[in-house]
């Protein structure tokens, strides 16, 4: 004869329920535990790979800068050709190399509006915009340089719209930079070619308030004059 199963108490309802899981839960680590090392080395790899592209991002960086400190003396001499290329037999790599091989770091995107400025001395405007384009720094007057040089090529083209645009942009780039009038002053001359003159005359009045001891404020009297004709 069966005996009657006997009912189990709350408490040995309980027990029986955790050994029930803790038996699951090995099974589940035992089936799976290559699966968890596995998915743990990834992680560590990755935390690695972030660890030696921050690393190695400043080691180019340096690298870059380096480089770059090398070339300028010949940009400075106005020698903007070997600036580009490098020189010969020398350690000077040139403009180009460097953005080829650090483009992605801070001083390899300052590289670039060097390069930009060397194109544009030497009449390669084509060349000159595709860098002033695709500056990606973090330095504000540069990136205020960039937008000054596509301002000049836009200009060069006849479109003074944007070209007085993209002036103004500069400007507002930062407070503290020293082209600042200059780029308040070519806005305003463009805003004047277009017969805007309500945001040439605010702009020229701003260089002469604010920066009247510049090169700009000594000149933009001859542009105030031709509005107020």
């Amino acid at each position: 004869m069966l005996q009657k199963k006997k009912k189990l108490s709350k408490k040995e309802l309980k027990e029986d329920k955790l050994v029930t899981f803790i038996n699951k839960s090995t099974n589940f680590f035992e089936d799976y535990k290559n699966k968890v090392f596995t998915y743990g080395a990834i992680a560590v790899v990755a935390i690695a790979a972030v660890y030696f592209y921050i690393n190695q991002k400043t080691e180019d960086n340096l690298k870059a800068g380096t480089e770059l400190s090398r070339v300028l003396p010949l940009y400075e001499q106005g020698s903007y050709l070997e600036a580009i290329e490098g020189r010969q037999g020398t350690n000077i790599i040139g403009l180009k190399r460097i953005i080829e091989e650090y483009g992605s770091t801070e001083n390899g995107e300052t590289a670039k509006i060097y390069l930009a400025n060397a194109y544009s001395y030497l009449g390669n405007e084509e060349e000159a915009i595709k860098y002033y384009e695709d500056y990606g720094g973090s330095i504000d007057y540069l990136k205020a340089a960039a937008l000054a040089g596509r301002a000049g090529y836009y200009a060069s083209l006849g479109e003074y719209e944007k070209a007085a645009d993209m002036y103004l942009s500069a400007a507002k780039t930062s407070k503290l930079n020293a082209e600042n009038p200059n780029y308040l002053l070519n806005a305003g001359i463009y805003y004047l070619e277009i017969g805007n003159m309500e945001e040439a005359e605010a702009l020229f009045n701003q260089v002469k308030d604010d920066y009247g001891t510049s090169v700009a404020g000594r000149e933009v009297n001859k542009y105030l004059a031709q509005i107020q004709q």
